[in-house]
Parts: structure tokens; sequence; C-alpha cells
């Protein structure tokens, strides 16, 4: 497809992977609030026979090009789990990265589009990179904060140029800064007593012997959750055993928090240590000496700031008047203490759903600071 001198065209082979990969490097070098994916990394989640993502999702990759150069890329994807729930014929748009151009922007959008409807698609969400449960969201506001463990980073001009091929805003999604060090003591285990429930009530971390079952009671308990959440998807079994073999290098087990009621676990909050603050000056190369640079950060000098990606309180206790935010701050306020132990610094709370006025209001008692704000899109395919 084209647009003027730009040439859009589906990515085929690795030359066009790695220029997929390698794009968003060159752009962004030197943005404060971006830090490069490790391209190992990108390459297994871009792989359909790698990432168990694929099983559900159909993905379509573009590159465009100007005179042979790329100056874009965005990917089109139809998530079978996400119709089956939904049946809205709802298709997404993800990995969205050009040059301050709108004829670059148009063009891109044009191939997504078209390929969507050749789909029987009839509407178009996102950025989702490639799910509601990987990367979610165009950065809006926030752009010099620090870089993120799966935290999409955007430049100040992407939003209007977007909103400029026809999209509108469907929901706001944010993050907030929370200080380790400093952050108060919640009222937690007063509202857990105010509801009666103090002897019955008790905390505890992740205990890592047991770790497949730890994984599954998360995942129990995140489904059951978010289940009514906007735009929420379960993972499947063949993702969480993904994930949690990928992220085994930035897991704290002090730093993985369950909230037992009668000895059944009805609340959680992981943080995942934030492997990009170790990662920020290898421009996505994890060679021998940079995965020995990596291995001594991770487990001798130490990562300040961590990321909480996930937390959840089951839906019987949710919405009870004080046991919903009680059980949340009793994970909190454990989180904190051993991350002040461990010398963590900073925890980014996120994202959480801008409607989500409970959680939003709970963060801000405890202490969270709205410090990022994402927006995720919408656009009818006519």
């Amino acid at each position: 497809m084209a647009s003027s001198d730009i040439v859009v065209s589906p990515v085929v082979g690795k030359a066009d992977l790695k220029a997929f990969i390698d794009l968003p490097k060159r752009l962004f070098a030197g943005h404060k609030g971006y830090t490069p994916h490790l391209n190992v990394e990108r390459q297994e989640a871009f792989s359909p026979t790698k990432n168990p993502l694929f099983k559900h999702v159909e993905v379509q990759f573009f590159l465009a090009r100007r005179s042979g150069r790329v100056v874009g890329r965005i990917t089109a994807q139809i998530d079978g789990a996400y119709l089956q729930r939904y049946a809205d014929s709802t298709g997404h748009f993800g990995c969205l990265v050009a040059e301050d151009d709108p004829a670059i922007f148009t063009a891109l959008f044009a191939a997504a589009e078209s390929w969507l409807r050749g789909k029987g698609m009839k509407r178009v969400t996102g950025p989702f990179s490639l799910s509601v449960n990987e990367e979610v969201g165009l950065l809006v506001w926030g752009f010099d904060s620090r870089p993120m463990l799966l935290v999409p980073y955007d430049p100040p001009y992407a939003g209007p140029r977007v909103e400029g091929c026809g999209y509108a805003k469907i929901k706001d999604l944010f993050s907030y800064d929370y200080d380790v060090q400093n952050a108060p003591e919640t009222i937690g285990a007063k509202l857990m007593a105010r509801a009666g429930m103090a002897g019955r009530v008790k905390v505890r971390t992740a205990n890592m012997k047991m770790f497949d079952a730890e994984v599954r009671t998360v995942v129990n308990i995140f489904n059951d959750a978010w289940s009514d959440n906007w735009g929420f998807v379960p993972f499947t079994q063949a993702e969480i055993d993904h994930a949690s073999k990928a992220f085994g290098p930035v897991i704290v087990p002090d730093l993985c928090v369950f909230v037992e009621v009668d000895d059944e676990a009805v609340a959680f909050i992981v943080a995942l240590t934030n492997i990009n603050e170790a990662i920020e000056k290898f421009n996505g190369r994890l060679g021998p000496m940079n995965l020995v640079k990596l291995l001594w950060r991770l487990k001798i000098a130490g990562v300040d700031s961590t990321r909480v990606p996930l937390m959840g309180v089951r839906r019987k206790y949710r919405n009870h008047p004080l046991m919903g935010a009680g059980l949340a701050m009793m994970a909190i306020d454990t989180l904190r203490q051993n991350g002040k132990r461990l010398g963590k610094t900073s925890a980014e709370l996120g994202w959480i759903l801008e409607d989500n006025k409970a959680t939003n209001n709970i963060i801000r008692t405890v202490g969270g600071v709205h410090y990022k704000t994402h927006r995720v899109y919408e656009k009818a395919l006519a």
C-alpha cells in the first residue's frame, strides 16, 4: 500500500523483522523516558513458534518505507479469545512507531485497517502490543518518567498523529509512582478488624518451592478479580507457563504477597524488578559482557525500582465496604515493608483504568502519585 512516496508492506523474513525491532531504537535514542527492549526478548515476543499468544491471536506486521528507508511500523491483529468473549467484530492495532510525519501515520493505519476489514472487522482499538495482557496504551502524559518494564514509551507527537487519523479516546490508563522508602503505613489492618476479620486474615509471601502452584494461585485470583474489567481477556495456561519462565529472573519472592482469609488466598500483589533500569545502556544487545552486567545488577548491585503489573482481590470480597480496601492495603503494606528492607526506593503501580474509582482511591490513599497516562483509542471501520 502506498501513500505519496511512502510504501507500506508486510514484514517478510528476518531482515524485515530486525528492521521492525530496531526502528524505535533509532527514533527514540536519547529520549529520557525510553529504554530499548532486549532484541532477544522482542524476537521471542514476535515469534509464532515461541509466544503462545499466537495460538489465539492472528497478527500482521507492517513496515513503512520512504525511498527504501524504514520510517514507521504497525501491527494489525485479531484476538480470537477477545472475539469469543465480546463478539463485537473488533480488531486491534499495536507496536506503533513512526517518524513525526502525518503521511506516515496515515499510510500505516490505512494498511492495518485494510487488513482488518479484509478479516471482517468493523471496529479497531489499540494500541495493544500485542494483547491487553502485554503492553497497552499510547503514552500521552509523563513522557520523561523513568522507563519501566512492560510499559510502552511514545513521544509527545504520537497522540496527536493518531487522533489525526480519526481515532478517538476510549479509555485512559493511569500509572502511579509509589515511594517505597517513605510511604506511610496503611489502615488495612484496622479496616479488617472493623469488619470482624482480624483473626481470620494472614499475609504471606511466595513459596518458590511451590512456584507452579503459586503462579496458578495468582492467575486464578487475577482472572476472577479482573473478569468484569473493561477489555479483560483471561490468560491461557500456555501464556501463564510462558510468562512465569520469562519473568523468572525479575521475580523476587518477598515482593509476591498473598493475603489469605481462612487459609484461602483471596488477594495478591506482585512487584517485578524493573529490568529496564539494568539494561538502559545495552541498546537492546545481550552479548556475553552485557549478560554478565545484567546478572551482576540483578543479583549483586541491585535494582532500585520495581513495577506492580498485577494486583487483585477476589470479587466476593472486593465490593465489601471495608474488606475490599482492607485486603488490598494489607498486601501493599507487606510489599512496602519487604521492599524497604530490600533497599527498593520506588514502585510503579499500574495500569489502572481511569474510571476504576475504588482502586484509584486505594492507591492514592496509600501514597501513590499519578505520574503517567496511557490512552487506548478506537475507530469504526467503514
